[in-house]
């Protein structure tokens, strides 16, 4: 099978382009056109993976090039995204542009193609704070960021084209994933790389916030085992451990595994306004559960262990001393 993976050039998405290449799948990587000829983390994976991945190097917002890159393939990974809330404060437009055009791009092109599947990327953010918990499928829908605004209209642009074109759509919705290769704009990369750095005062914005980890390695297994299945079509199905920790315990807990001396500051250039803050997260996994054979397989700490190594190799890669949009 040949897939595309959009959004292949970043976090996620070139760990899902590595694990389809070691499942043996066939893998177009949709990367983001830029004159440094430079493919994000794909530049980092080693060459047995590399052979085996076909570059598409173009812009999720121009259809043209979306609709050349579907071309062939039988199935598509769609995840390229803006994704950082506090940029969307001030840069809307881009997000527009970016997530719920791009995402049409996506539908429009697929639409014209013979495509077995369309797995469109979502974001617990669509939830907003939990109105009750563990957060279904079914529950409400809460623009609290243009970023979440954003991908709530890209959700829904999904299934519109699921029910008015039996486009073959699954809507993936993944709670708050880390691991190696995460950017300083999340918040376990962002505590891990200050205190590698030798930071003793850790700065963070709120800290009483719950949110439901992924390990990266799980929610790619996710996006796999979501598209191997014939039960998934015309779902959304969250990706979620069930599990929920604050943002200070899970400082705190950073700070005992690699420098105790530390403390936690709040910064208030990091805090987020008021009715924006998204203040519980905690997913519900009995769909998934239910129509794949995905579980999770590591714990926060087996996770929280695999980061801090990768970053602790890779610390000349993150900007320590900025907060990082």
């Amino acid at each position: 099978m040949k897939v595309l993976v959009t959004g292949s050039d970043g976090f996620i998405g070139s760990h899902l382009t590595e694990e389809l290449v070691k499942k043996g799948y066939q893998v177009r990587a949709f990367v983001y056109y830029n004159s440094f000829n430079n493919w994000g983390w794909l530049d980092t994976l080693p060459d047995d993976i590399m052979k085996n991945v076909e570059i598409f190097q173009g812009d999720i917002r121009d259809p043209n090039g979306v609709e050349e890159a579907v071309k062939g393939v039988d199935a598509v990974f769609h995840l390229a995204a803006l994704i950082a809330i506090p940029f969307s404060y001030h840069s809307p437009d881009t997000y527009v542009d970016t997530n719920i055009k791009g995402t049409l791009n996506v539908l429009q092109a697929t639409k014209k193609q013979t495509i077995g599947r369309v797995l469109v990327t979502s974001t617990s953010e669509v939830y907003g704070t939990a109105q009750y918990v563990p957060i279904d499928e079914k529950h409400p829908f809460q623009g609290q960021s243009p970023y979440s605004a954003t991908k709530i209209g890209a959700d829904r642009l999904a299934e519109s084209f699921y029910r008015s074109f039996q486009l073959p759509v699954t809507i993936v919705r993944p709670f708050n994933t880390y691991g190696p290769r995460q950017s300083a704009r999340a918040v376990i990369p962002t505590i891990i790389t200050q205190l590698l750095a030798g930071k003793t005062q850790i700065k963070l914005g709120a800290l009483t916030p719950t949110r439901d980890f992924n390990y990266v390695k799980d929610t790619v297994n996710g996006f796999i085992s979501i598209y191997e299945s014939d039960k998934t079509v015309g779902e959304e199905i969250n990706i979620a451990t069930q599990k929920e920790i604050s943002i200070g315990e899970l400082a705190n807990e950073l700070i005992r595994q690699i420098n105790p001396d530390a403390e936690i500051v709040c910064d208030e250039e990091r805090l987020r306004p008021q009715k924006s803050e998204v203040n519980r997260l905690l997913g519900c996994n009995e769909k998934i559960m239910r129509l794949t054979d995905w579980k999770p397989q590591y714990s926060l700490e087996e996770g929280l262990r695999e980061t801090v190594a990768f970053l602790s190799g890779n610390l000349d890669q993150y900007k320590t001393d900025i907060y990082n949009l």
